[in-house]
């Protein structure tokens, strides 16, 4: 191997990238992705005890029921929200539409308050209506 400096140009930084809120939302997208499939695996254990029987049903419901439980829902929540209103924006994309600068950086805006928002209702109705 060469002690010579090259002369290939050097990938680029993160440094040199400005952050921007389609960079997040994909990110995020990304991130909510793999947090379905862990609360996808939460699920699946609440579907086997509520077929195994009521000692194994009040197990998993006393645990869902719980603090930690509950956090796990409601993060779950707005992981399959947040995850479903980026699925849609790139739906947009796909048909051509909303790939300009503005529009595009509207639509990840959009996507994290409709999925807050609409996360936030179905947690006061369920709140309010049990």
């Amino acid at each position: 191997m060469s002690d010579a400096p090259s002369t290939r140009p050097l990938s680029p930084h993160l440094s040199i990238y400005k952050f921007r809120p389609t960079m997040v939302m994909s990110i995020l997208h990304r991130i909510t992705g793999g947090a379905l499939y862990v609360g996808t695996l939460f699920f699946v254990w609440w579907l086997v005890a509520a077929a195994s029987g009521p000692e194994a049903f009040s197990y998993a419901s006393a645990f869902f029921g719980s603090i930690i439980g509950q956090m796990i829902l409601f993060g779950y929540t707005w992981a399959l929200l947040h995850h479903m209103f980026g699925g849609i924006r790139h739906l947009i994309w796909d048909t051509g539409h909303g790939l300009g600068k503005e529009t595009s950086t509207l639509l990840a805006q959009a996507t994290l308050v409709a999925s807050l928002a609409v996360m936030l209702i179905l947690w006061v109705g369920i709140l309010i209506f049990g």
